[in-house]
């Protein structure tokens, strides 16, 4: 009797669990995204399909399925699981998880698989504790980590283990998670539907994350209730876009990344920049992020925005821009959009100049139309044999033997010598380039 009723209540405990632990791949084949560690010979698909213990860290941002994984290869190879937090348990208790993984492999020769989530919070004598087990093979060793590990695991453990490098989930992943969840028995078993415009919504507030598009998706479905047993289907309750605002607290940034929106608000944005207005320029990138825009793209726009409308009048500004592009890549979202303001606040406050686009641009319309003509020879290559034969280099004058580093000759082809394509403005930083590119262009010119 006592049997009976530990299994009604884990039964009923299953019903409680939050949805996105419900719908938990229990297999490879069930896991949604991630193709490039799941493919024929990959070190997880080997994992499951041997025996042999292996050890890994999977790094990737939260949501991209690193305690799935791990439960799954756990489920698929009848290895006993046993999970330990870094963000509570400690020194005794990782000793004591591998104490017992000991015995059990002595005693039955059953595996374990040792799941150590946020690895990269235990410090060295704790992460030191993992040693043995690592390298004796007592445990298959799974360590999930959202930080770059070569900077918060240690190197010996690190290089006993393999790292496998999990990507955030593409939109249509997302979509195919939510979707599963709406059907499945596991999840919501057809009890609600979901507009397509909610399921839009989803997929943008999730940024990649698929627990966190469950969650979401579990609030929007309480809302609205469950049908009753015997409804008719047109009487099913839906998910709408407002509902899904209600749920989250977050109002639906009306945003098609494909569409008129994309490039509207886009537009928008480099010109709020362009214009100087940083409050106007910050609206703008704020409904991209929020809306759930790639902030690779968005960084990008910065950095050509850099070149194009601000360049030599505040060279910094390219810096700055490449800075939060690459912090962005580095930590990624929602951390990452503060490095994307600091670039936005100074390209938007910077001095504008345009010359630069238009130099390059102006060089490059000569080339189209033909207008290239001979490189000088005294400017040609003459380090291979026979060069210095055909006059390459004779009377190449090298610069740094002269005062200022300047010495008059001929450097464009004779057709182009006459042409002008950096016209420096005097705004900002440019107004000293202009003074100085106007007195070199005169030396060597001979003005």
């Amino acid at each position: 009797m006592e049997s009976l009723f530990d299994s009604a209540a884990e039964e009923a405990h299953r019903g409680q669990e939050p949805l996105a632990v419900r719908m938990r791949p229990r297999s490879l084949e069930e896991v949604i995204g991630q193709r490039h560690l799941l493919g024929p010979g990959t070190p997880l698909r080997r994992l499951v399909e041997s025996d042999a213990p292996m050890s890994l860290f999977l790094w990737g941002p939260p949501g991209t399925g690193k305690t799935t994984l791990a439960y799954v290869v756990a489920g698929a190879t009848k290895r006993r699981f046993v999970e330990v937090s870094a963000v509570s348990a400690g020194v005794k208790d990782v000793r004591a998880a591998i104490d017992q993984a000991r015995r059990d492999l002595g005693m039955t020769g059953r595996q374990t698989v040792l799941f150590v989530d946020e690895v990269h919070r235990f410090n060295k004598a704790q992460q030191d504790a993992l040693l043995p087990a690592v390298e004796n093979r007592w445990v298959t060793f799974i360590g999930a980590t959202t930080e770059n590990p070569f900077f918060s695991v240690i190197s010996p453990l690190l290089s006993r283990s393999l790292l496998l490098t999990l990507e955030p989930l593409a939109d249509d992943d997302v979509r195919a998670v939510l979707e599963r969840a709406v059907t499945d028995p596991r999840g919501l078993g057809g009890r609600v539907a979901v507009r397509p415009d909610a399921l839009d919504q989803l997929v943008r507030l999730a940024g990649g994350d698929a627990r966190r598009s469950l969650t979401y998706l579990e609030a929007a479905a309480m809302l609205v209730g469950d049908a009753p047993p015997d409804a008719a289907p047109e009487a099913t309750p839906e998910v709408t876009i407002e509902v899904v605002e209600r749920a989250v607290d977050k109002a639906a940034v009306r945003y098609d990344r494909q569409g008129d929106q994309h490039y509207d608000v886009t537009s928008a944005f480099i010109k709020s920049m362009r214009g100087s207005d940083a409050d106007a320029a910050l609206h703008y990138l704020a409904r991209m992020v929020e809306a759930g825009e790639d902030p690779r793209f968005i960084a990008r726009r910065i950095v050509i925005f850099a070149s194009e409308d601000v360049g030599m009048a505040d060279p910094t500004c390219l810096q700055v821009a490449v800075a939060a592009a690459q912090a962005v890549d580095f930590i990624g979202l929602p951390e990452g959009r503060i490095n994307l303001a600091q670039a936005v606040i100074h390209c938007a406050l910077a001095p504008k100049s345009n010359a630069v686009v238009k130099a390059i641009g102006a060089a490059s319309d000569d080339v189209r139309r033909g207008l290239v003509g001979r490189v000088p020879g005294h400017l040609r290559d003459a380090h291979y044999p026979g060069a210095r034969k055909l006059g390459h280099g004779k009377g190449y004058q090298y610069p740094h033997d002269f005062e200022h580093g300047l010495v008059r000759q001929d450097y464009a082809p004779e057709e182009l010598r006459e042409r002008r394509y950096y016209e420096p403005t005097s705004h900002g930083a440019e107004a000293r380039f202009a003074e100085r590119w106007a007195k070199i262009r005169a030396f060597l010119r001979g003005g």
